[in-house]
């Protein structure tokens, strides 16, 4: 069975928003019901993804792991932050023009120097936590790993096989090549805001009165209500 990881790695409840904007993004629900399905059948995950949300990333990278079928990961353009932690999920090949990347985990906070104080111990821990992952895959060491994630690293595709990140170069010429767009997550703040005018009445709606929000979308919207799509 095919899977796809392309576009950003995302919460399972922001996937309407991207979706609504057609913006290429994978969240959990697109991966965890595809590997239910397979029972056992080989599974090849192309990725091609910036990265996204760490703890989706780690949610999809766990139920590969734990699959009891074959796994066989093709990075086929970039395998950059929490896309380069699915990638250590199964044996891997890159296409020749591939590149990997992996850094720090980034958050926002907001209050008193308590908060950021504590915030910071949450990064620390969430980089460990993330770099078992490439640990298990590299024999690299947590001191090695956390050092070049502090630097934020990124090798092409003969790089990563010698360092141990990925398997093998991809022999198949026949790999799609996708170049990587460089689109960056949707802010929080703006999420939040696209919520709220969702939310209001059709007849005040600024989407609505912007020509966003047609009839059709409308009733989408109601849809989605009724669905729980919308929070």
């Amino acid at each position: 069975m095919k899977i796809d990881v392309k576009g950003i790695i995302i919460p399972n409840d922001d996937k309407w928003i991207y979706d609504w904007f057609e913006m290429d993004s994978v969240c959990p629900k697109d991966i965890l019901p595809l590997i239910d399905k397979a029972k056992g059948e080989k599974l090849d995950v192309y990725i091609n993804s910036g990265g996204g949300d760490v703890f989706a990333g780690s949610e999809i990278y766990s139920a590969l792991r734990e699959y009891t079928g074959e796994v066989n990961i093709h990075i086929v353009g970039y395998a950059g932050s929490a896309a380069s932690i699915i990638a250590c999920a199964g044996y891997s090949d890159i296409t020749p023009t591939g590149m990997f990347m992996w850094h720090n985990v980034s958050g926002g906070a907001r209050g008193d120097y308590h908060v950021m104080d504590k915030s910071s111990e949450i990064l620390k821990t969430a980089n460990k936590a993330i770099s078992a992952a490439y640990q298990i895959k590299t024999g690299k060491s947590e001191k090695e790993l956390l050092e070049s994630m502090d630097k934020e690293t990124w090798i092409t595709a003969q790089e990563a096989v010698e360092q141990g990140f990925v398997d093998k170069i991809a022999e198949n010429q026949n790999l799609k090549l996708v170049a990587f767009s460089g689109t960056s997550m949707i802010p929080q703040q703006v999420i939040d805001k696209i919520l709220n005018m969702v939310k209001s009445p059709l007849d005040k709606n600024p989407l609505n009165q912007a020509g966003f929000l047609t009839p059709e979308k409308a009733q989408a919207k109601l849809k989605l209500l009724k669905l729980g799509g919308i929070r």
